[in-house]
């Protein structure tokens, strides 16, 4: 088992520029696995772990519902913002500037092979950082990502999540909002969920911004122990 993790940081990148790399790092693990197995070979896989922010854009889910985006071609096009349909779980979301993309494509095999728990890591991995700036972040049963105040009038989401996995290959994966314009949250139903707001960490700290370059240090931490993984 490969549990170190090639951490590559892309900074302000396309989204699509960056699904289609995503898409080739996951295929060579896939294509690695797939020959290993018809050679009878245990050569090891490599792990991936990118993180990036992305211009202004929206994108639906394998199963979203394509009315949970409110807005117009042309209104997008105002807003200076993409659309893409594609293939991750979930619904609709949004990236933009600001926000913390956190992309993990990992051979689970080198780590364990439940998805589930593979998911509740990953909200683990969000829960812990953000207990770092004193907030009690939480999962919301039946509801995806990463909320605060579960259970009252005012729960509200600030991390969003969506994976695709394939023979134990993952890819896509969180969204952090650190110093999100949420304005642009207006423009859909976030995650197909309606009456509940969306949040951002400099928001909840009262706060004009706050580090990223912090905020990836401390999420990395706690991924490493999680995952019993060491970035490289």
């Amino acid at each position: 088992m490969n549990k170190q993790i090639e951490l590559q940081d892309l900074g302000l990148k396309d989204y699509k520029a960056t699904w289609d790399y995503q898409e080739q790092l996951f295929k060579t693990i896939v294509d690695a696995k797939i020959k290993n197995r018809k050679e009878a070979t245990h050569l090891k896989t490599n792990n991936y772990f990118l993180f990036v922010e992305h211009p202004h854009v929206y994108t639906l889910g394998k199963s979203g519902d394509m009315s949970n985006l409110l807005l117009s071609e042309p209104q997008l096009a105002e807003k200076g913002a993409a659309f893409y349909k594609i293939n991750r779980g979930g619904d609709i979301t949004y990236h933009g500037p600001g926000q913390l993309v956190g992309y993990p494509i990992l051979d689970l095999e080198n780590f364990f092979t439940d998805i589930h728990k593979y998911l509740r890591f990953l909200e683990e991995t969000i829960i812990l950082t953000l207990a770092e700036y004193g907030l009690k972040a939480e999962r919301s049963p039946g509801e995806t990502g990463v909320w605060l105040d579960v259970g009252t009038p005012f729960a509200r989401k600030i991390c969003a999540m969506g994976v695709r996995a394939s023979r134990w290959v993952t890819m896509h994966g969180f969204a952090l909002n650190v110093n999100a314009n949420l304005g642009y949250f207006d423009h859909i139903i976030p995650c197909g969920i309606r009456g509940k707001a969306v949040t951002s960490l400099n928001v909840e700290l009262g706060e004009a911004s706050v580090s990223i370059e912090e905020v990836k240090e401390k999420l990395l931490n706690h991924f490493t122990a999680l995952f019993g993984a060491r970035f490289i």
